[in-house]
């Protein structure tokens, strides 16, 4: 089976600054892939990558088993679907005149929906929970609830694929934690592959099966959680004091970071004993 995204030596800047370099890594369909790394690692411009939204400058990038190059843009949005990092606060749509617009990808000339695709709005506002906010405007939402009215979109737009870029970053716990659930339950029910960015290491270890740490826009490590987060790795990435254990949750790894007053309180004990 090809995977879903497949990449080889791809490089991108932005005029004449590197940003991606020489990044190779593959994505198989039904992965929730999530992509790690301090700030400037070259996250977000890699999804954008990804997503067509942006050019590369070398390598090869395949989406499905066929070169980026051969998508238009409405052929790739009717099998990729991406949720930006900033949802706009201020659009003058209603959530299912925002989630329908998803539908355009499939739509003819006339550009006009038919019953089929506003079943599919229903059913997309249905799973992610938003259908009793279906007509209300999303200036008028919070912010947990415009990311679902953005991933409802998303998932109205039957892609095979969807990338996320931070969707819990401006989020409270709980509303994280409701997204991360949604993201797995559409892989579950709907097998799709989901490709997200996230600065939450916690919740990478939660809920990715597989992780890429990236720094400087290259590939520090890959591969299952356990073999990505451990100390030594993170350090390496995060250049900061910081813990790695097994989670009370479960098998798989919690990091915590440790902030400079432990470490000096420690130090002064040690100096309080040598002096002793």
């Amino acid at each position: 089976m090809k995977p879903s995204i497949f990449a080889n030596a791809l490089n991108a800047s932005y005029g004449s600054l590197p940003v991606i370099r020489d990044v190779s890594f593959s994505v198989s369909k039904g992965d929730f892939f999530i992509v790690i790394g301090p700030n400037g690692s070259g996250k977000t411009t890699l999804l954008k990558v990804m997503a067509a939204i942006r050019p590369f400058q070398g390598g090869n990038l395949e989406i499905l088993g066929s070169p980026m190059e051969k998508y238009s843009r409405k052929s790739l949005a009717r099998i990729m679907a991406l949720v930006p990092q900033t949802v706009p606060e201020d659009l003058p749509f209603t959530v299912r005149e925002l989630v329908l617009m998803a539908r355009s990808p499939h739509m003819g000339l006339l550009g006009l929906e038919d019953d089929n695709d506003i079943q599919m709005a229903e059913e997309a506002m249905a799973f992610t929970g938003v259908e009793a906010l279906a007509e209300r405007k999303m200036d008028q939402l919070s912010g947990g609830e415009r990311q679902r009215a953005f991933i409802a979109r998303a998932i109205c737009q039957e892609p095979q694929i969807i990338l996320l870029d931070e969707p819990t970053a401006a989020l409270d716990l709980a509303h994280q934690v409701r997204i991360m659930d949604l993201m797995e339950k559409l892989r579950m029910e709907k097998g799709l592959t989901i490709v997200m960015v996230s600065h939450d290491i916690n919740l990478a270890a939660m809920y990715g099966n597989r992780l890429m740490l990236l720094k400087k826009g290259r590939i520090i490590k890959m591969g299952i959680p356990s073999e990505v987060l451990t100390f030594k790795t993170l350090e390496k990435a995060y250049e900061c004091p910081l813990l790695v254990d097994e989670s009370p949750l479960g098998n798989f790894q919690r990091v915590t970071l440790v902030p400079r007053k432990f470490i000096d309180s420690e130090l002064q004990i040690m100096a309080q004993k040598t002096g002793s």
